[in-house]
């Protein structure tokens, strides 16, 4: 519902994932509560969600239904999470704006003359309007830190190669120097260190044996600079 209301005023959302409440009930039944029990999770429009389409804001994607979810959102619902929206982007992503010809152009919440930033703006501006407390975008420049900065939210890119990409549509191809990352959208730190501490864990790594098998060190992160 707030989501619905968030997106009638910013235009933040390209779709609603269906069949949460299926995964809700099945979740319910496991003894494994996962780290991110019932936690509706939004994701940026380019990371596959089986049943549908990753545009990156781009009409030649539109027809491509995808068959499975990638690899962080397959691990998202091991853990508990309910991934319940796509959000919207930029043409092509390579940009700090949030508008395309198919979904139009998404607001920033906390001012509707202003951008939310980009590429992950989408997911910003439902994050700073109420409707999500959890969103995963991706960032090659800035793409999280951007809207994450525009929306007055907390995001990180994590180290290069750290999250699996797999099942993640890019208009770019072969680009090795600067390496895009997929990461984690919220209100506050607590919430980005333990989805990356629920992210880190041994299903990605056997999902996707190019991940580095270093679970989340919390003594790292506490320590804070000396």
């Amino acid at each position: 519902g707030e989501a619905l209301q968030v997106n009638r005023e910013v235009n933040c959302v390209t779709d609603f994932i269906h069949g949460c409440e299926d995964q809700l009930q099945k979740l319910k039944k496991q003894k494994e509560k996962g780290l991110l029990y019932g936690i509706p999770i939004s994701i940026k429009d380019h990371i596959n969600c089986k049943g549908h389409i990753s545009s990156g804001g781009m009409v030649k994607f539109l027809g491509q239904v995808k068959e499975e979810d990638s690899v962080v959102v397959q691990v998202l619902k091991h853990q508990g999470g309910i991934p319940f929206v796509k959000t919207n982007i930029p043409q092509t992503m390579i940009n700090y704006d949030c508008s395309n010809l198919i979904f139009g152009q998404t607001l920033n919440p906390l001012n509707h003359q202003k951008s939310p930033g980009g590429s992950s703006g989408g997911e910003g501006a439902l994050i700073a309007g109420g409707g999500s407390i959890l969103g995963i975008g991706s960032d090659v420049a800035g793409s999280i830190r951007l809207p994450s900065s525009f929306c007055g939210l907390c995001g990180l890119k994590p180290t290069g190669n750290r999250i699996s990409k797999q099942g993640v549509v890019s208009p770019l191809i072969g680009m090795q120097s600067v390496t895009g990352m997929l990461g984690p959208m919220a209100r506050d730190v607590d919430s980005l260190a333990l989805c990356m501490k629920a992210l880190l864990c041994r299903e990605m790594f056997q999902l996707d044996p190019t991940v580095p098998p270093i679970p989340f060190n919390d003594e790292v992160r506490l320590r804070g600079n000396p």
